[in-house]
């Protein structure tokens, strides 16, 4: 007898089972994905909470007051933050990566690129991410940029194959900090700082779901730059193949370099 492939069955079938066939496409194609993201949210977490014990072990809970995963409010939106410290030596802002294998990057491209076992993978360059979160703190606790310092911290078996900034890493996350040993912070100006972080931790009604919200409206706003959340402005291109086409650019420029067609 001979065989039949499963292809050939379905387009054998009569219309009913047909349907039925690309419906059970369908619904596994959406149980794959859903797996798919809820490994990749669970990975996210334990990395985040290998974070959480590494700051624990290393760092003096009495000179570091540390809050973890706190979403900000903005004037544009919403940022998510992993970790952060405040001490005498200033802020820290902790941005945590759970990946595996070769790391590639740079610290202007907006891509990174992950590659493990012979597969290559792109995401996001996490220093555009802590630009925006520096940004976003220093103005809602109304402190100055140069006190609130950022790190990407790497957690799993990866190497770096290309030269990163100091402030990514993949290891000695404790001794990283405690080289800043300059007080820059009074005791009450750490107490106005923890005391109001406290309150939005304890007080606010931001979920998740509302920073997934920002992050949308954020990336698909032509007023919004969707890298840092300051306006974007009608800029003229000056030199190369474009020169007299208009764009959008960040007014925060030269610190903040995104563009978009206008």
């Amino acid at each position: 007898m001979p065989s039949v492939t499963p292809l050939a069955f379905a387009s054998a079938a009569p219309w009913p089972l047909r349907g039925l066939f690309r419906l059970s496409k369908s619904f596994t194609r959406l149980a794959v994905t859903l797996c798919v993201n809820e490994m990749m949210s669970l990975r996210g977490w334990f990395g985040e909470k290998m974070t959480t014990f590494i700051m624990w072990v290393s760092l003096d809970k009495e000179v570091y007051r540390r809050f973890h995963d706190v979403i900000i409010p903005a004037k544009n939106g919403t940022t998510q933050i992993d970790h952060i410290l405040v001490s005498p030596y200033g802020l820290f802002i902790v941005e945590t990566k759970n990946k595996k294998g070769w790391i590639f990057g740079s610290g202007d491209h907006p891509k990174w690129t992950q590659l493990v076992y012979g597969r290559k993978y792109s995401f996001q360059n996490p220093l555009r991410q802590t630009f925006r979160q520096q940004k976003v703190l220093c103005e809602y606790l109304d402190l100055s940029e140069s006190k609130v310092r950022t790190v990407v911290f790497f957690v799993g078996d990866c190497r770096f194959k290309t030269r990163l900034p100091d402030n990514v890493i993949n290891s000695g996350l404790g001794k990283f900090i405690k080289q800043f040993q300059v007080h820059i912070l009074a005791p009450q100006e750490i107490d106005r700082i923890v005391g109001k972080l406290e309150r939005l931790v304890y007080e606010s009604s931001l979920t998740t779901r509302d920073h997934v919200r920002s992050l949308r409206e954020r990336h698909g706003s032509a007023t919004v730059c969707p890298k840092c959340g300051s306006n974007l402005v009608e800029r003229t291109a000056r030199k190369g193949p474009n020169a007299g086409s208009k764009f959008l650019g960040c007014e925060n420029y030269p610190r903040c370099r995104f563009t978009r067609n206008a």
